[in-house]
C-alpha cells in the first residue's frame, strides 16, 4: 500500500457502522431504495460498457432525487448483499509531471488513466486502464489484483498496463507513480433494455500529498455511460436544468492543488461545490 492509500481518517468517522449508516440514509435521500434491484451478474451481462460515451453532470442532491425518480419506470439499482451502494477507493497513478492529468485538462482526444481501484464492502481489487480514442469514446479494461497490492503497480499489474497502453509509447509504465486516492460512495442504475448505465457518487473526497480536495455534500456527481447518443439520462438531466460538462474527478484534484496545471475546468466550483486543504493548515 503506499502513502497515499490511507486508512479513513478516525477523527471523523469512529467506525465502519457508522459509515455504513450514513451511506443508507444518503442513498434514502437519493430515492435509490425505491428502484427495483438488479444483481451484478445480470448488470453485467446487459450492460458491461466496455466501449461507451462517458458524460458526467454535477448537481444538487434534490435535483438527484428528482432524476432517480424520473428514472424509476426505465433503471433498476444495483443490489449486492443487500446493499444498494458501495464504497470505492482508488488510486491513481501518474508521471511526477502530471502527464495524464494535464492531457485532461488540454482536452487531448487521445488520453489515459491508470487507476487501483478497491471495492471496500466487498475486498474485490482490480488494477484498470482507461482510454480515450479520437473519436472521443472511452475504453476501460479491468484485470484482478489482490486486495492487499491495492495501491501498488508492480509484477502482474505493471505488466497489466503495460499491455493494454501499447498504443501510447510516450507511456513509461516504470514512470507512473502514486498521484492522488480518491474515495466516494457510489449508487448504480441501469436501463437493462438499453445496455447503459447511471452512477451517483457521493461523500468524494480526494487526498494528495500537498492536501485534500472533496464536493460539498449538497451535491453529487452523476455520470451517465452509453452509446454516443444521449440517453433517457441525458434527456432528463437537461430537462432539471442540469448539463452535461468536463469534470474528472482526479484532475480536479490535482489541477486545484497542484501549480502549473489550469484548473480551467473547476475554478468556477471552488469555494461553493468543491473544498479543498492545503497540507498543515
Amino acid at each position: 500500500m503506499t502513502a497515499l492509500a490511507t486508512e479513513p481518517d478516525q477523527t471523523e468517522v469512529t467506525s465502519l457502522e457508522a459509515v455504513a449508516t450514513s451511506d443508507v440514509d444518503h442513498a434514502h435521500l437519493l430515492g435509490v431504495d425505491a428502484l427495483r434491484p438488479v444483481g451484478l451478474e445480470e448488470l453485467v451481462e446487459y450492460a458491461a460498457l466496455m466501449h461507451r460515451t462517458d458524460r458526467k453532470y454535477i448537481a444538487p442532491i434534490d435535483t438527484v432525487r428528482a432524476l432517480v425518480a424520473d428514472l424509476a419506470d426505465t433503471h433498476r439499482v444495483l443490489e449486492i448483499k443487500g446493499r444498494r451502494h458501495t464504497t470505492y477507493r482508488t488510486l491513481y497513478f501518474d508521471t511526477d509531471r502530471f502527464e495524464a492529468a494535464r492531457s485532461h485538462v488540454q482536452k487531448r482526444r487521445r488520453r489515459w488513466k491508470v487507476r487501483s481501484r478497491l471495492y471496500v464492502e466487498d475486498g474485490l481489487c482490480r488494477i484498470e486502464v482507461k482510454t480515450k480514442d479520437n473519436r472521443g469514446e472511452t475504453q476501460k479494461v479491468m484485470g484482478m489484483s489482490d486486495p492487499s497490492r491495492y495501491g501498488l503497480l508492480a509484477g502482474e499489474e505493471a505488466d497489466f498496463v503495460a499491455f493494454h497502453l501499447s498504443g501510447h509509447p510516450e507511456v513509461r509504465i516504470a514512470e507512473l507513480v502514486p498521484a492522488a486516492e480518491v474515495c466516494y460512495t457510489r449508487a448504480t442504475l441501469s436501463d437493462l433494455n438499453a445496455g447503459t448505465r447511471v452512477t451517483v457518487d457521493w461523500k468524494l473526497v480526494c487526498h494528495l500529498e500537498t492536501g485534500d480536495v472533496w464536493m460539498d455534500d449538497s451535491y453529487a456527481l452523476v455520470e451517465t455511460k452509453g452509446p454516443a447518443t444521449p440517453g433517457v439520462a441525458d434527456r432528463a438531466l437537461t430537462h432539471l436544468g442540469v448539463h452535461p460538462r468536463s469534470f474528472s474527478k482526479y484532475v480536479a484534484a490535482a489541477s486545484t492543488m497542484t501549480t502549473g496545471i489550469a484548473d480551467n475546468d473547476v475554478r468556477s466550483l471552488q469555494g461553493r461545490v468543491l473544498h479543498n486543504r492545503a497540507v498543515g493548515l
